[in-house]
């Protein structure tokens, strides 16, 4: 009996023991742990590209535009005018300019252009983009562009500027 009592009291005290070692051992671990630093995950930027493109087939207003990387083929067809009545979506052609060829003036027509695409005219900003906007929807299509020196804020300085750059249809 006596030996079952003592090696009963070893046994605790060894399983006593262990336990301390251990959480003591825990409490040291954990007071030198320092943090690391914070990982940081980084991604290269987008690569930001600009271009003209050529735009051309069944569009109505064919010729060179300027893109971005933010663009899509639906705003650069609507930049050139829309498609025309008699295009099949399953044949669309898409140019890249690669600089070599000269590029031709490509022409803005002042009846259809939408807001931004007046405003890359020279000397053409937000205001008088959406005052040539107005004058077209409350007077009609422009019959030449000389209609042009009609809209306020357009002398005859602006229009040098910019009669090569637009053109007027039907």
């Amino acid at each position: 009996m006596f030996i079952e009592t003592t090696s009963g009291k070893i046994l605790s005290a060894v399983i006593i023991m262990l336990m301390l070692i251990i959480v003591i051992g825990g409490i040291f671990v954990w007071s030198r742990y320092e943090p690391g630093n914070p990982v940081e995950i980084t991604h290269p930027a987008n690569e930001i590209w600009n271009g003209t493109i050529y735009i051309g087939g069944a569009v109505n207003l064919p010729g060179y535009y300027p893109f971005t990387y933010q663009d899509t083929i639906e705003t650069l067809v609507r930049a050139a005018g829309g498609m025309t009545d008699n295009y099949n979506p399953v044949n669309i052609t898409l140019l890249l300019d690669d600089s070599k060829h000269e590029q031709q003036i490509q022409k803005i027509d002042i009846n259809r252009a939408e807001k931004w695409l007046l405003e890359t005219l020279p000397g053409i900003g937000e205001t008088i983009a959406q005052r040539i906007i107005d004058y077209r929807t409350n007077n009609g299509k422009f019959t030449s562009t000389l209609g042009l020196l009609e809209v306020d804020g357009i002398g005859t300085s602006i229009y040098e500027r910019i009669k090569e750059y637009v053109t007027v249809s039907d």
